[in-house]
């Protein structure tokens, strides 16, 4: 199974150099689509509820303190299948030209980000609420 740093460094090679807030809400929205789609996660690695969205913790820490990434360390896009990249793909299609903060203000009105944050920061985003609400919207 690819790790977030490897959907991370998927991302960034097909996109580009972005701001990590922007990576961070892309590989959440892999992870979602994926668990949807593919009726499997993406990644192993747990999602928390942050101020400014949702977070995969690793890949905080692996990109900390900076603004903007261009590679992620030890992530390897070799890692995912073709399918798993045609879901990536997919999720860039749509959300990929949208800028961080709008991204960010997109989690804020979605049920599972929300309702983990409102049981603290840092609570985790559990795959089976993401599931349950991204396959309850039309599309």
């Amino acid at each position: 199974m690819p790790s977030a740093r490897d959907v991370a460094q998927y991302i960034l090679e097909t996109r580009g150099p972005m701001t990590v807030m922007k990576v961070q809400k892309l590989v959440y929205y892999s992870q979602a689509w994926s668990l949807v789609w593919d009726d499997d996660r993406l990644f192993a690695e747990p999602i928390e509820a942050w101020k400014n969205g949702p977070v995969v913790r690793d890949l905080w820490e692996a990109t900390r303190g900076s603004f903007r990434a261009d590679h992620i360390p030890n992530g390897n896009p070799a890692n995912l299948s073709d399918i798993q990249r045609e879901t990536v793909n997919l999720v860039l299609d749509f959300y990929g030209p949208k800028d961080a903060q709008w991204l960010s203000d997109l989690t804020h009105m979605e049920a599972p980000w929300a309702e983990a944050y409102a049981k603290g920061q840092n609570t985790e985003i559990g795959l089976d609420r993401m599931s349950e609400y991204y396959s309850s919207l039309p599309g």
